[in-house]
C-alpha cells in the first residue's frame, strides 16, 4: 500500500530541545525565586525528591509531564509551608510560565515548507511524548491531529500512541510512516506498531538498534525524496 500518512515527533525532530528546556527551567527558577520565597529558600534538589516521590507512587506519571510537572510545584509549594489553596494557584502560574518559556523555540527552517509541500498529498499528524503545542507555535494547520503521551496515556516506544494516530486517520499501518530522532522511542515504537519508520539524524549518528529505521535522513528536506521512492 502507498503511504497515506506521515506522523512526526516534535522534539529534536522539528527543532532543537535541549537549549530551549535549559531557557525554560532557568524562567521557572527566577519566577520561584520572586514570587515563592518559602520554595525558593529550600535547597534546588527539592523539587527533584518530590518528582521522584510522585512518580515512585504513580508510575504513570512519568507520560503525563504536564500533570508531573503541576504536582510537584504543588507538593513542593505545601511542604514549603503554603496552604492548599495557595499552593494550588501557585503552582497552576508557575507552570503556565515553564510553558509558555518551553514554547520560545526557533523551528528549523525547513520545517513548515517541508510540511506545506507534503500537507498537499499525505495526511499529516503529530505523535509526541513531549508538551509542546503546535497551535501555540503556529503549525495547527498543517496537521490533521496531534497526540502527546498525555492524551493517550502512554508514551512512546508503547505501540498505542502510534495505533491511535492510525484510528484517527483511518489508515492502516502499512499505509503510514513516522519520522523521529530517537531510535527507541521513535524507530523501535512505530515499527512494532507496524508503521515505517524514518530516522531523523542530522549529526549522522551510527545506529546501533536492534532493528534499523526503513531510512534515514540528515536534513527534513529529503524526507520528500523518501517518500517518492516509496511510491
Amino acid at each position: 500500500m502507498s503511504i497515506q500518512l506521515i506522523t512526526f515527533d516534535l522534539d529534536d525532530t522539528l527543532w532543537d530541545t535541549a537549549p530551549v528546556i535549559a531557557s525554560a527551567e532557568v524562567v521557572l527558577r527566577d519566577w520561584l525565586q520572586a514570587n515563592t520565597p518559602k520554595l525558593a529558600a529550600m535547597p534546588v534538589e527539592h523539587l527533584q525528591d518530590v518528582r521522584a516521590r510522585l512518580v515512585l507512587a504513580e508510575p504513570g506519571l512519568k507520560h503525563r509531564i504536564s500533570e508531573l510537572r503541576r504536582r510537584v510545584l504543588f507538593h513542593a509549594l505545601a511542604d514549603a509551608g503554603y496552604d492548599e489553596q495557595t499552593a494550588e494557584a501557585l503552582a497552576a502560574e508557575g507552570f503556565e510560565t515553564f510553558l509558555h518559556a518551553r514554547h520560545q523555540l526557533e523551528i528549523f527552517p525547513e520545517v513548515q515548507p517541508m510540511l506545506e509541500l507534503l500537507g498537499q498529498r499525505y495526511t499529516l499528524g503529530v505523535v509526541t511524548n513531549g508538551n509542546a503545542d503546535v497551535r501555540r507555535l503556529g503549525l495547527a494547520d498543517y496537521f490533521d491531529f496531534a497526540l502527546c503521551a498525555e492524551d493517550v496515556g502512554i508514551g512512546k516506544p508503547d505501540p498505542a500512541p502510534f495505533l491511535e494516530a492510525l484510528r484517527r486517520s483511518g489508515v492502516a499501518a502499512s499505509g503510514a510512516v513516522h519520522v523521529g530522532d530517537h531510535p527507541g522511542d521513535d524507530i523501535g515504537g512505530a515499527q512494532r506498531a507496524g508503521l515505517k519508520a524514518v530516522w531523523f539524524n542530522p549529526r549522522g549518528l551510527p545506529w546501533a538498534g536492534p532493528v534499523a529505521p526503513d531510512a534515514q535522513i540528515q536534513r527534513l528536506s529529503q524526507l520528500p525524496d523518501v517518500l517518492a521512492r516509496w511510491a
